[in-house]
């Protein structure tokens, strides 16, 4: 079978049906998928409405998005420098549960995106302000815990009010996306998620500076009036394309597809390879130093990770409008796996293990760029399902997969008995980590083989 896909057409077709509009006095959009269709390169179609999959409004929505993402996304990634900081200084030394706040602030911001979607959808008329309404909540957390006596309080301010709030603000990206973007929105998808390498490359730096020179207080208000200011100009362009409906479409609430065997099969290897996925990111500093790295030399180890995911992310969002979506799956888990058992297994040396970081980045960093042609699979058996219904729930595996990851890692470091009775890595006490996440992209790519078997 030619690697072309032959999907591509057809999820054009079924999402202009999906948008298409569901009243008479809405006809006159019906024209728009034809101009749309054409090619044609003007500044608006004949009804008024902007261009899908291009035009100066639709690269100012993918801004937006892109922004909105990387803040989100890139502060709460850097909670591990909080986490640090809080360990050991103040009046939050010693405590426990210190981890939970992280661990609330993303995993809340993955879990409650189905919420957000079905919420945005019943209520179209607040759907345009959801974003906004979602950073006023971010960054007022934030200001929030400033003022936290104790761990109880940050958990509830940083950790799940930010993810709450958080949650509310990029959200809105994948509701309006498929009215913006058709047949290239696996790269505008790409494009998004590389935000949020960007930002976790610049944020910790800034942070851990910040937390060296004023105090987690000051630090926090700081935080919270720059991603305010640095998000406010941006708001006005997180809109939708299409005119806002009085009806609301409950059609497109449709969640049979949650027990067809292609959602569960894409779903399964979705959630397995998040499970493995941040491990790295979150010991690869460790283990630089466990190598003689410095201080600076071992957080470099996370940045480049980032920094390479900006292009795993544009590269996958950008094959996935061209091939299968098991094609690219195929190629981000063999290098991905390759990567963990030759280059973290084998790296005893610390630029090694950072040829490791920049292949890791590139590989795994993309799966998620991905999840826009497994909606378009999933939907192709549903064909009842709505894409942007179908898309919040594979963010919400992912988030599955980070909450559990924690505990889990912790289990595996105490279970690990392999140091110093192996080489490289596998004997230096994160064997059992470099093999679980080697393992988990595996299983992330079971897709593929279910292909293979025509299963999906």
């Amino acid at each position: 079978m030619s690697f072309r896909d032959e999907y591509h057409d057809e999820s054009y077709l079924i999402e202009a049906k999906d948008y298409a509009p569901s009243t008479a006095s809405e006809s006159s959009q019906a024209h728009q998928p034809s101009c749309d269709e054409q090619g044609t390169q003007p500044a608006s179609c004949e009804d008024g409405l902007p261009l899908v999959d291009g035009g100066v409004q639709a690269w100012l929505f993918l801004t937006a998005s892109t922004v909105l993402e990387a803040l989100v996304w890139g502060w709460a990634g850097a909670f591990g420098i909080f986490q640090d900081y809080y360990s050991v200084h103040g009046r939050f030394k010693g405590s426990a549960n210190i981890a939970v706040i992280g661990t609330c602030a993303m995993g809340i911001a993955y879990l409650i995106a189905p919420l957000a979607i079905v919420f945005m959808i019943l209520v179209p008329r607040l759907a345009r302000w959801v974003s906004t309404i979602g950073v006023v909540i971010m960054c007022l957390s934030l200001a929030l815990g400033s003022f936290s006596q104790n761990v109880t309080h940050l958990v509830l301010t940083q950790g799940i009010f930010f993810g709450f709030g958080g949650c509310l603000a990029y959200t809105p990206s994948i509701l309006f996306m498929s009215e913006w973007f058709i047949t290239k929105k696996g790269l505008a998808f790409g494009i998004v998620w590389a935000g949020s390498g960007i930002s976790g490359v610049m944020f910790p730096p800034v942070i851990e500076w910040l937390l060296d020179q004023y105090g987690f207080e000051t630090t926090l208000r700081i935080s919270a009036a720059v991603l305010f200011l640095l998000s406010a100009p941006f708001l006005y362009f997180h809109r939708p394309r299409l005119p806002v409906s009085t009806d609301v479409r409950h059609d497109r609430l449709d969640f049979r597809f949650l027990y067809n065997k292609v959602y569960l099969i894409y779903q399964l290897g979705n959630t397995v390879e998040a499970l493995g996925y941040f491990l790295p990111t979150i010991y690869l500093p460790m283990y630089a130093r466990s190598l003689g790295a410095n201080e600076f030399l071992s957080s470099l180890t996370v940045a480049l990770v980032n920094l390479a995911s900006v292009f795993g992310s544009v590269l996958a969002g950008f094959l996935s409008d061209r091939y299968h979506v098991t094609t690219v799956i195929l190629i981000s888990t063999v290098g991905t796996v390759l990567s963990v058992f030759f280059g973290w297994g084998f790296a005893v040396t610390v630029p090694a293990l950072y040829v490791f970081c920049v292949a890791y980045g590139l590989l795994a960093g993309g799966f998620s760029a991905t999840w826009s042609g497994m909606a378009n699979e999933i939907k192709k058996a549903n064909p009842n399902a709505d894409v942007t219904v179908i898309f919040p729930f594979m963010e919400l595996g992912r988030g599955i997969g980070n909450i559990a990851s924690g505990p889990l890692s912790e289990a595996l470091l105490r279970a690990d008995t392999w140091r110093g009775h192996a080489w490289g890595a596998y004997g230096s006490g994160y064997g059992a980590l470099v093999v679980c996440t080697g393992v988990t992209a595996v299983v992330g790519g079971v897709s593929v083989v279910a292909r293979q078997l025509r299963w999906v």
